[in-house]
């Protein structure tokens, strides 16, 4: 955060420009006039990932104060950044980059899945995918990237940005320590409350799979599926794959 704010002419600054450069460089900032107006604000560099965490430390501000980041905040810092970032229950969360079993995982799912769904209207789609999910009863919908889900509704839900804005049949996180608890919490819940079908938790770690089934917003069945056993989707009659492809490395 800025220490000082200091406010002078363009005149000033044309004349004693290294001076203003090392007083910005201390973390404070100038702004800049001309003709009585402010026309400059010159402040401190600040890499991508140090931007973020303004932006972070500012959403908790907001969030304290009873108000959120608001969809269309989110939706203009996600645009003007590289890096991957969720929206949930108002507030933004970086996503780290995956590890090597994670993407094997990920790899072997997409296969087996595109392969099941090959005949069919649906598609299978993979991080980092941006879908927007509309939790029954709340006007804001939470922006996540699913590691992989299943899309049988995108023919006509495409938006003039050419972003997916419709709800998957099946969503599938796969755990990392990081990521465990808003995976098994906060995801589950959005995912539930927005309509989709199943979702299907990979622990890498555990070499395990939960699966959630939902049926009108609410949980329909769960189960938990081994290494040596063969997991069977109950929305998408038919499919059935052995964990033990899943977790092939």
């Amino acid at each position: 955060m800025k220490d000082t704010t200091q406010v002078i002419t363009a005149t000033e600054l044309k004349e004693n420009l290294g001076k203003y450069i090392d007083y910005v460089s201390e973390d404070n900032e100038v702004v800049v006039t001309k003709n009585g107006k402010k026309t400059i604000r010159i402040t401190p560099y600040i890499s991508e990932i140090e931007r973020y965490f303004v932006v972070k430390e500012r959403a908790l501000d907001y969030q304290y104060g009873g108000k959120k980041v608001s969809y269309e905040e989110f939706l203009n810092i996600s645009e003007q950044s590289n890096l991957r970032m969720e929206y949930i229950n108002g507030e933004i969360v970086l996503l780290a980059s995956p590890n090597p079993f994670h993407q094997d995982i990920s790899g072997n799912l997409y296969v087996l899945l595109r392969n099941f769904f090959r005949e069919s209207k649906c598609r299978v789609y993979y991080a980092p995918f941006d879908v927007h999910f509309h939790k029954i009863g709340l006007d804001t919908p939470d922006v996540m990237q699913p590691d992989l889900f299943v899309a049988c509704d995108f023919e006509g839900n495409l938006n003039e940005k050419g972003r997916y804005m419709g709800t998957p049949s099946l969503c599938i996180e796969i755990l990392s320590t990081s990521t465990r608890s808003k995976d098994m919490v906060d995801k589950l819940n959005t995912f539930m409350l927005s309509g989709i079908n199943e979702f299907w938790i990979v622990d890498p770690k555990n070499l395990t799979i939960m699966i959630y089934t939902f049926e009108d917003f609410n949980l329909k069945d769960h189960s938990t599926y081994r290494q040596e056993e063969v997991l069977v989707s109950q929305a998408f009659p038919g499919l059935e794959i052995a964990v033990s492809e899943i977790f092939a490395r």
